[in-house]
């Protein structure tokens, strides 16, 4: 199997961690975003939707969106289960993760595809344009402000996410809070002392450079 991609995509970069957690070996083939290749019929064939990630596997299956990326993987390599080992386990790291998502990327991404000059009449990915909203941005960057100051009340009872084990909801959060910090410039703020924390040792994590 391989792994369609960006280094440019902060979905993709879920993708390339998690894999990298799990220890797999997968060819990544590259995508240029910058010069619009989601846009070409090689791509439209491997997803009409015009997005990355895109695992194509080597029955030729293609699977695209994070979750169902990662609920392949673990289900087929089992081992290191990051979307939890057990059902309570399990549904705990699928909520946080969930939160994570709606509270703090979604409103990242929703900010910079309607800030970004290069992102005119592309205000939201996939195969429709649609039109930048300048007014959204400063709410995004409130909702994203409310997701720190959440997020870091979560940390100071609980060393991850989810609870006491790292997890896919601690992947999706770090690359939330590099995503801000780059496309809003939104760093974590210094009063978020339980997230500064976190993030120091999430980041440390090999796979957080993959």
């Amino acid at each position: 199997m391989k792994l369609c991609h960006s280094t440019s995509s902060p979905n993709s970069r879920r993708v390339r961690m998690f894999i990298a957690e799990k220890g797999i070996s997968t060819p990544l083939h590259p995508v240029n975003l910058g010069e619009k290749e989601q846009f070409s019929d090689w791509f439209k064939a491997v997803n009409p939707r015009q997005q990355v990630p895109v695992l194509v596997l080597d029955d030729d299956t293609k699977i695209a969106e994070v979750p169902a990326i990662w609920r392949y993987l673990e289900e087929t390599h089992p081992e290191r289960p990051w979307l939890g080992s057990d059902a309570r386990s399990k549904a705990l790291v699928a909520m946080w993760e969930r939160r994570v998502e709606l509270d703090g990327f979604a409103p990242t991404m929703e900010g910079v595809r309607n800030a970004v000059a290069g992102l005119k009449g592309r205000a939201l990915s996939g195969p429709h344009d649609y039109e930048q909203i300048p007014e959204l941005v400063e709410r995004s960057k409130r909702r994203v402000a409310n997701f720190y100051t959440d997020f870091d009340a979560r940390l100071k009872e609980s060393p991850f996410a989810s609870g006491a084990e790292f997890s896919a909801a601690d992947i999706t959060a770090l690359v939330t809070v590099d995503f801000a910090t780059a496309g809003l410039k939104m760093p974590i703020p210094d009063q978020a002392h339980a997230l500064q924390h976190w993030y120091e040792k999430v980041a440390d994590r090999p796979s957080a450079k993959a």
